[in-house]
C-alpha cells in the first residue's frame, strides 16, 4: 500500500483521483477474477487449411473467404492492405496455410447480477479471458503443430506486445471489420462444436467469443481497414455473394 501512496503522490494533484478510480478498478477486476475461478470454461477450436489467394480473395480448402482491401491515401511508397497480401497467390502453383480459430466461454448464465459495475466488470473480464485462452493453442500452431517458428522462446511480456512471427486478426477488429464472414468461419471449423450460435448479422453467441485468422508469413501486421468507396463496396458484395444494401449494413463504420 505504500508502494501505491507513493506511485498516486507522484502524480499532479488533479490526476491523484483518477489514479485512485484506476487502482481501485484494478483490485475490483482482480477480486472477481477470484471469484470466477472454477466456475468458467473457456473452449478453443482450431484448424489449419491448405489456402491461397485469389486477388483480395482468400482460398481456404477451397472455400471463398473474400477480404477488403485499404482505399486511404498512404506516404508514396506505402501500400494499401489487405490480408490476402500475407498468403501465397494460388498462381505460384504452391499451396500455403491458414489457421481458423474461435474461442468462447461456455455458460456465464450464473454470474448474471443486478449490479451493474459488477456486470461490466464480469463482462469485460470473460471477453480477455477469452482471447487468452487462444495463446496456448496458437503457440502450438507456431512451434508444432505449423511449425513455421519451433525455435521461439519468448517471455511473457514479450507474447502481451505479440512479438511472435504472423498475426492472428479477429473477426470485428481494424483488419476483418465484416463479421458476417463468421458464417465462412462456422462452414469451416463448425462453430456449435463448442457451443457458439449465430445471429441472422454473424454476430457469436456467448457475447464472450473471439474468431479469425492464423497468419504466418514474417512481414504479416496489423492495420486498418479504414474508410472505402462504393466501388469496393460493390465489388465486395458481389465476391460476398450478398445484396449490396446487406453488405452496407455490415460495413457502416467503414463506408
Amino acid at each position: 500500500m505504500a508502494c501505491q501512496t507513493a506511485w498516486m503522490n507522484s502524480f499532479p494533484i488533479e490526476e491523484q483521483a483518477k489514479a485512485k478510480e484506476a487502482i481501485k478498478l484494478m483490485e475490483d477486476a482482480r477480486q472477481i477474477l477470484q471469484e470466477l475461478d472454477g466456475k468458467l470454461t473457456c473452449q478453443c477450436v482450431f484448424q489449419l487449411f491448405d489456402a491461397n489467394t485469389s486477388g483480395d480473395n482468400l482460398l481456404i480448402n477451397g472455400v471463398l473467404f473474400p477480404l477488403l482491401r485499404q482505399q486511404y491515401e498512404h506516404e508514396a511508397g506505402k501500400p494499401n492492405l489487405c490480408l490476402s497480401d500475407f498468403v501465397r497467390p494460388v498462381e505460384t502453383g504452391e499451396s500455403d496455410k491458414v489457421g481458423i480459430f474461435a474461442a468462447t466461454i461456455d455458460d456465464t448464465s450464473q454470474l448474471e447480477t443486478d449490479d451493474a459495475y459488477r456486470k461490466l466488470l464480469v463482462q469485460t473480464l470473460c471477453d480477455r479471458l477469452v482471447e487468452a485462452s487462444v495463446e496456448r493453442p496458437h503457440l502450438l500452431v507456431r512451434k508444432e503443430i505449423w511449425g513455421y517458428a519451433p525455435e521461439e522462446h519468448l517471455s511473457i511480456p514479450d507474447l502481451l506486445l505479440e512479438k511472435f512471427q504472423g498475426i492472428r486478426p479477429a473477426v470485428g477488429y481494424p483488419s476483418l471489420p465484416d463479421q458476417s464472414v463468421n458464417f465462412i468461419i462456422d462452414q469451416l471449423i463448425n462453430l456449435s462444436s463448442i457451443g457458439i450460435t449465430l445471429t441472422e448479422n454473424g454476430a457469436m453467441h456467448p457475447h464472450a467469443s473471439v474468431s479469425g485468422l492464423m497468419l504466418a508469413h514474417p512481414q504479416a501486421r496489423y492495420f486498418s481497414i479504414g474508410k472505402i468507396g462504393e466501388d469496393q463496396l460493390t465489388d465486395y458484395s458481389q465476391r460476398r455473394g450478398l445484396p449490396i444494401e446487406t453488405m452496407r449494413k455490415f460495413l457502416a463504420a467503414n463506408l
